[in-house]
Parts: C-alpha cells; structure tokens; sequence
C-alpha cells in the first residue's frame, strides 16, 4: 500500500502514514542539531515548518490534521502556564503583573497606532486593530523557561500574569472593532460581552476545580486522570469561545483552575508536560512555520515597508514596556532581559486578530477588489513579525534564562545549603505504596532527584508470599518515581522485626527523614505505640513524620499546621519547616498556622522570604487544638509538629493527640512530625535555629532552597 503510494508520489503528500513520519522526523532531528550549535529548537521548529510547508518546497499542506494538532499544541501552553505559575508569588505579584500588562499593552499600542493612522494612513477603525496586533504576545518559550526550572522566577510570574491580561484586552479590542465595523456596538452588545466574560470565569475557576477534585477523588487510573485533564482543556477553551473571547484563553483559566489539584511534583504533571512538550508543541511551531510565505516579501516593497513598521512597533514595544517594568520594580538586567524575551514573541493572538481582520469586508473598489479591514500587506507583514518576533524571543530568552538558572545553582550550592535529605519509605502493604510514595516526593527539594528509599521489610520464616508481595510493591514503589522523573531506590531486608530492620537501613543508608505509613484501621495501637516510643523515636537525628492518607494528596485545598509553645527551639525546627514549606509548595496548597504569639512572630518572618500562602491564629490555650481539629473540613489536612520526643508535646486535659485522634476517627489527612533533637550546631542553618534571633538568616535560606 505504501509503497505503491510513494511510486506514484505527488506533492503536497497526502498519505497520513507519510506525512506523520516526516513531521515526527523532524520533531526528532531539529533539536538534535540545533542544540549543538546553540539554537533554539523552538526557531528550527518554525524555519522547519516554513521548508516543508506549502510556500516552501511544499511538501506537506496546512490541512485541517495539522491545523487540529497545532491548535492543541497553542492550548497546552497556555494551559501549562496557567498550571505551572505560583499561585503564592502569583498574588504577591499581582500588581506587578497589572502594571506590565498596562505597560506592554500601551507602548506597542501606542507605537502601531501612530505607523498605521499616520505613515500608513489606515481608517480609524483599521489603524486601531493594527495597533492591537502588537500589544498581545504569545508564551512560545514557556517550555524553555521551565526546562531550566525557573518557572517560579517572579520575572517569569509577573510577565505570565501580563499575557493573560494583555491578550483578554487584545481580543477585547478585537470584538469591539468588529461590532463597530459591524455597525452592531450598542448597550446590548456591552451587557452581553461583559455578562458571558463573567459567567465564563465564574464556571472555570469556581466549577471545575470542585468536579475535578471529585474525579481525582474517586478515579485513580493515570490513563483517564491525563484523558480528563485534556477534556478540561478543551471544555474551557470552547466556553471561552462561547463567552466572545479567545480560545487560548480559556486554557490559560483551565491550568489556573487545575493549580491546586495537580501537584507539581507528581507523575500526572510530569505525563501532561511531557506529551505536550514531545508532541502536540511541536506540532504547534511547525504549523505556525507552515504559513511562512518568503515570496511575498519580495513581489511588493509595500508589504515590506509594513512589515517594517509591524516590527519597529511590536518589538521596540515591548522592550520599552521589559525596560519600564524593570526599572518600575528594580529587576535585575537579566529578569527585564527576561521579561522582553518572552513578551515579544508574537503568534497565537496576533495571527488569530489578523485572520479576522483580513476577512472582513467593508466594501469593494471601483475594480471590484474587496476592501478588507486588514488588507494582505498586513497579512503577510503578520508572518514575517511572527517569524522575526519568536527568533528574537528564543534567543533572548536563552541566553538570559539561563544565566538566571545558573546563578540560581550558583547560590544553592553555596556554602550554606541545607544537605540533600535521605528520605525512607517503609511500605509493606500494596494500597500504601502511592500514598507513601507521593507524600515523599512532596518533602523532597527539587533537586533531590535520587535518595528517596521504599523499604519492605520481610520477616526471618522468608516465606515465598512474603518475597512476592515485597517484589510487587517495591516495583510500583520505582514505577510511580519513574513517572515522576525521580529515582526511588528499592530496598528489601530480612530481618527479625519491623523496627530493627528499619533502624538498620537508616544507619546504612544515613537517612535523615523516616516517614511512617499509619494503618487506618489500626490507627495508634498499641503495638504501634510501643514501636513508636521504644524504636523509630531512638533515631534522634532523624526526622519522623507519621502519615495517615485518607483521600489524594492532590486533592487537599490547606493544611492546617499546629505548632506547640517552644518548638522553635528545637534543633530540627527549620528542617521540619522546610519540609511543610515544601508540601505547601510542591501541592500548590494553602497554610493555616496556629500557634502562640510569639512562634507566630517568627513564622511571619520567615514566610516574607518566601511565596507560600500561609494564615496564622493564635492559641493562648493548647486545649483550643481540641476544637481546631473536630472543625477540619472535608479537603483540609492536619499537620501537627511534636517538639518533645521524651513526652507528649500536646495534651488537653484528657487526650494526647494520639488518643485524640484514634477516639475522633478523624477523617482527614493528617502529618505528626518529630524533629531531630540531636545537637549538631555544625551547620549555618541548625546555628540559625538553635539561637532562633537570626530570623532575617532563616528567611534567607528557605528562599535559597526553594529558588
């Protein structure tokens, strides 16, 4: 079949077998061989599309099969956007991202408006939408700037904050001139655009976060989590079209929906990254490379001098506006650098505004020739400024990203790192091994990729079930890292006991975190209790944490976190802050503080030095706790610091927190953390805590670790 099919070859090729292998061909090799001499792959990907598409040797068409796939690979990103941004330096950052997009809509504006009514003398109406074109900005480079895990950079936060705005105000811009050209602007056309942009925010940001918790809630299959995720993109991309705005918006507010219910360290995150990322981007970048026409350029000086204007008013633009909101807000060089590379790609907005532009007639010339609201000068002057416009992004983005990036690992490798924490996972039943495994690659640090350790203790009579049964759950254990992109290192011991093997491994291996899995129906037996008290706390240079699962990790909203009088004096404080922090960060997830005045003075401190969203309440009496935890709601979790090992750190008159929590059946996900207590002042950081005055030098290493 195919090969009769190649015998006969005609060009553009229409066997799909074909034309998928060259487009994934060149998915494959691009990269290859830009990255070694430094290019963007992102460039090669557009000048590929442009060879191969239909103005180039004409290959492949811009049929409707590379249209669909571009389209979903255009909705990714600004989905990723919307999922990967800080939700914490997102609202810190807020006005920030208000003031760029005030500045790098205006300045393009400004500019484009001036070269359409002035030089090129466009109507009004045509010289307002000209200047439009300029003002919005596509996040291209999104993959680039995550790649290098600076995502979180409030640069990258404050500049993604300003292309949702820009482009709401673009495509605004954009309906209003149509109504007008139109002749179709009135009240109603006002109270219907404002009323459908209300309900549509309303439905995203409110409705689907509360039925995809309940999907993540009771669907567990990975297959049809990544499948609903995708459904989402697309349900809010056609409600967005729906409401008279963009599709590409509505993935933007579909990732801003779904923040807080996929954890950035999770295998559903690393799966939706990678395919966007392997595939459907990709796919988007040659698409757009496909429409690249050079002939035109060269039949007309007139496109050309347009196109010069386009350029001179989008990219000087959007560097006044990089410059403005660098010096406004005192960014480093390589941030404003930053900001510029990734705002003055222009592709999605831009070419939708210019298709729509084009293809409204106003009337005809005396010859008959249409008259178009944007004519075909502006048409292709829009490829030529989306070619130009995204080289320029990817290069500038490069080289700026990157030395953020490394002056990042430049001060995370200094002197006063925190060590890579040894993190142990003692599992020995299959439904425990995804609860454990998940919690551990919440309290583990980025860049802590390989000493994460699942444990499966087999008793001496080593009976054939046993080795199973240990064999099956620690292969999950490595499956559900790999999927994360993180190496859990597989570990089975026979042993006498439980408690002696796990003492064992963490001399072994120098583990400095024990994370304990609590059997719901078991609970704090008395077995347990003695195992706990007479084993695991005899460890006192680990971090305890013992966990209790009773829904998703992902689908807790807050963690309320309760803090007894003195604990910052323990040597483990900061340690054991770091993890929380972690947890809150990694799971995009809210804290609640509660602790006395003067433990809520230092975790202010220390929380101005980071983007976590936390709220603190003071407890002047610990028996208060009592009532805290029975008012827990459905999709908050409880994290209790026990400061004390050689007694009970909260007592009410009645109940330690154990007996407490056995007697409530408390049906939240619950955390007891233990710190070390081992006096080791050996480091910056222990130094810190143990003298605990030094509150500007705790804050200052938290934000080292988590940059």
């Amino acid at each position: 079949m195919i090969l009769s099919s190649i015998h006969h070859l005609t060009f553009p090729i229409e066997d799909p077998l074909l034309k998928f292998f060259i487009e994934l061909l060149i998915i494959l090799l691009v990269p290859l061989l830009l990255n070694k001499i430094k290019i963007p792959h992102l460039l090669g990907l557009l000048v590929a599309g442009a060879v191969v598409g239909p103005y180039g040797f004409n290959l492949l068409s811009r049929d409707s099969s590379v249209v669909v796939t571009g389209t979903t690979g255009l909705l990714y990103i600004m989905f990723l956007a919307g999922l990967e941004i800080d939700m914490g330096d997102f609202k810190k950052n807020k006005w920030k991202s208000i003031t760029f997009s005030i500045y790098t809509f205006l300045a393009p504006f400004v500019l484009g408006f001036a070269g359409g009514y002035y030089i090129l003398h466009f109507s009004l109406l045509t010289s307002i939408l000209f200047a439009a074109l300029f003002s919005s900005h596509t996040l291209i480079v999104y993959p680039m700037i995550s790649a290098l895990g600076i995502a979180k950079n409030s640069a990258v936060n404050i500049t993604v904050g300003g292309t949702m705005i820009t482009d709401v105000l673009t495509l605004l811009v954009l309906a209003v001139i149509v109504g007008l050209s139109q002749g179709d602007v009135g009240a109603a056309f006002w109270l219907q655009l404002s009323i459908s942009m209300i309900v549509f925010v309303l439905v995203v940001l409110l409705i689907f976060p509360i039925v995809a918790r309940w999907f993540f809630k009771h669907v567990s299959d990975k297959i049809s989590q990544y499948i609903f995720v995708v459904v989402m993109i697309y349900l809010a991309s056609i409600l967005a079209e729906l409401a008279g705005i963009e599709s590409i918006i509505g993935a933007f507010f579909a990732g801003l929906a779904l923040n807080r219910l996929i954890p950035h360290t999770s295998s559903l995150m690393n799966r939706i990254e990678f395919v966007g990322n392997a595939i459907f981007i990709p796919f988007f970048l040659i698409s757009v490379g496909m429409l690249i026409d050079f002939s035109a350029f060269i039949k007309s000086w007139e496109t050309l001098g347009v196109a010069a204007i386009m350029l001179l008013a989008s990219i000087g633009g959007k560097y006044i506006a990089a410059m403005l909101i660098q010096k406004t807000y005192r960014l480093s060089k390589d941030e404003g650098r930053l900001v510029f590379g990734m705002s003055s790609a222009s592709a999605a907005a831009t070419l939708a505004t210019v298709m729509v532009g084009y293809n409204i007639i106003l009337g005809q010339t005396a010859e008959g020739e249409p008259i178009r609201l944007l004519n075909e000068h502006v048409l292709n002057g829009s490829i030529l400024l989306i070619l130009i416009s995204c080289t320029i992004s990817s290069f500038v983005t490069m080289s700026s990203a990157q030395r953020i990036a490394e002056e990042a690992r430049e001060n995370t490798v200094a002197g006063d790192k925190l060590p890579e924490a040894h993190i142990l996972l003692p599992i020995n039943k299959q439904e425990m091994t995804e609860k454990m495994i998940n919690l551990g690659m919440l309290i583990r640090t980025k860049s802590n990729n390989d000493q994460l350790f699942a444990l499966n203790i087999i008793s001496e009579d080593n009976n054939e079930s046993s080795v199973k049964n240990a064999q099956k759950i620690l292969e999950a254990a490595v499956k559900l890292g790999a999927a994360a992109d993180v190496e859990v290192q597989a570990i089975t011991r026979h042993d006498n006991g439980v408690v002696g093997g796990i003492n064992n491994v963490i001399k072994e291996k120098s583990i400095s975190d024990l994370v304990i899995g609590l059997d719901k129906e078991k609970g704090f037996s008395t077995s347990f209790m003695y195992n706990l008290y007479n084993g695991y706390l005899k460890n006192e240079h680990v971090n305890l944490m013992i966990y209790s699962a009773i829904q998703p990790i992902s689908t807790i909203k807050e963690y309320v976190v309760l803090v007894p009088p003195l604990a910052y004096q323990e040597s483990g404080f900061f340690e054991v802050l770091l993890k929380i922090w972690n947890i809150a960060r990694n799971s995009a997830s809210s804290l609640r503080f509660y602790a006395t005045q003067h433990t809520i003075q230092i975790l202010q401190r220390v929380v101005k030095k980071s983007a976590i969203e936390a709220s603190f309440y003071t407890i002047t009496n610990w028996t208060e706790v009592d009532t805290v935890i029975r008012e827990l709601k459905s999709n908050q979790g409880l994290i209790v610091l026990m400061a004390d090992r050689n007694r009970f750190s909260y007592r009410s008159p009645v109940h330690t927190i154990t007996q407490f929590l056995n007697e409530n059946r408390i049906e939240n996900n619950y955390l007891l953390i233990y710190p070390y207590t081992e006096n080791d002042a050996g480091t910056a950081e222990k130094r810190a805590v143990n003298n605990h005055q030094d509150f500007a030098e705790i804050g200052k290493l938290i934000q080292k670790v988590f940059r």
